[in-house]
């Protein structure tokens, strides 16, 4: 019975621990509260960290000593003996989201700069169109955007062509697929009224850098109206941020179809991912319900075409032609020799911005040295 009685003893007094420490906690959190925040799983960094070079050994990947270069890439062997890209256009879709809390907050330092959302952003574009303009000196950048915006950028041979749409956050990407389909149509009328020289288009994401000159896509592979990137992912096997047009009347023709079918498959059954990943899975499900089409080619690295409806498209691996510097471990066996395009999606801005930095810091810097940069910088953790 003792026993007993000293046990109901400490169940009486248990509820009245527990409320004094209740009291003590919450009292410790209003002295201290920084202390009891969720610390962030992954910590990013505010500069790049540099780390070994994946590939190394290997034949057909970059190799590197530090930042330096120690195998050539095609930049340096062929893009300068050719003068490609006098009648190819890039052409991307372009909007910025201004705020008071954005101005105030978020700010963001890379090298010597401190940038708002807002600047970073056009610093980011600029990039972007700095790149072509040093591996394809002789095409145009044609900018996509929300007439109302009233977006300026004066630079050489750059064009802003304002297309009316909803470009907000949460339907940017589902708008993107129409602009391209808006701007498609506006060349076609051009080209019914004046007899002019056609132009191919590139249509890509403005966070990638153009690191060897694409204007021998429509030299080396002549019989294709459309051109997408392909990789090694069941659920997402294409990326939008790359979609080449050949500058026919037939190829502008069967592009502006093809992705008018895109887009209504977009509409009809993906709505739900419309801010992001939308169109990628639209994109995929057009070609993967073709009955012919074989997708275990996606698990290759070779390029091939195959027609889908009536249009022939031409598969190109993400391998050389939308390669995207990975985040954390994996770094996908190394950089190939033949990159063409690096792709700075999702947080991997700063990299863009560093990048371009890296390159134009000395006469000295190279290209494949700056692919050695963003080699070594693949483990990094960017701050957006």
């Amino acid at each position: 019975m003792k026993v007993f009685s000293g046990w109901r003893r400490y169940l009486f007094c248990l509820p009245i621990l527990i409320f004094f420490l209740h009291i003590i906690s919450v009292f410790e959190l209003q002295q201290n509260p920084a202390s009891h925040k969720l610390q962030p799983k992954h910590k990013k960094f505010d500069h790049l960290v540099l780390g070994p070079s994946a590939g190394e050994g290997l034949r057909d990947r970059l190799q590197c000593r530090g930042t330096k270069a120690l195998s050539e890439t095609n930049f340096s062997t062929s893009s300068r003996r050719y003068n490609f890209g006098d009648n190819v256009a890039f052409v991307t879709v372009f909007a910025t989201y201004k705020s008071v809390v954005d101005e105030q907050k978020d700010l963001t330092t890379v090298g010597d700069i401190t940038y708002t959302k807002v600047e970073r952003s056009m610093a980011v574009l600029n990039v972007f169109i700095n790149f072509i303009q040093i591996t394809m000196p002789q095409s145009e950048v044609i900018i996509l955007s929300d007439p109302s915006s009233e977006l300026m950028v004066r630079r050489d041979r750059v064009i802003v062509h304002p297309i009316p749409g909803e470009y907000s956050r949460d339907k940017l990407m589902l708008q993107r697929i129409r602009s391209y389909i808006a701007f498609l149509r506006s060349r076609l009328q051009e080209h019914s009224e004046k007899n002019r020289r056609l132009h191919h288009y590139i249509f890509t994401d403005s966070d990638i850098a153009v690191v060897d000159n694409l204007g021998n896509i429509f030299d080396d592979f002549t019989n294709f109206d459309v051109a997408l990137t392909f990789r090694n992912n069941k659920q997402q096997p294409l990326n939008s941020g790359f979609i080449a047009v050949k500058g026919t009347i037939e190829g502008i023709t069967r592009a502006k179809v093809f992705l008018q079918e895109v887009l209504q498959v977009y509409t009809s059954r993906y709505m739900k991912a419309s801010r992001m990943l939308g169109d990628q899975l639209a994109l995929a499900w057009v070609v993967k319900s073709h009955p012919s089409f074989d997708a275990g080619r996606f698990t290759r690295k070779e390029p091939f075409l195959d027609k889908i409806g009536g249009t022939l498209v031409l598969f190109l691996p993400c391998l050389s032609y939308n390669w995207t510097p990975p985040e954390g471990a994996g770094q996908f066996r190394g950089m190939p020799l033949d990159v063409k395009i690096v792709h700075f999606k999702g947080s991997r801005k700063r990299l863009m911005l560093e990048s371009w930095n890296y390159l134009n810091s000395s006469s000295s810097s190279q290209i494949p040295d700056m692919l050695c940069l963003i080699l070594k910088s693949g483990r990094t953790k960017y701050d957006f």
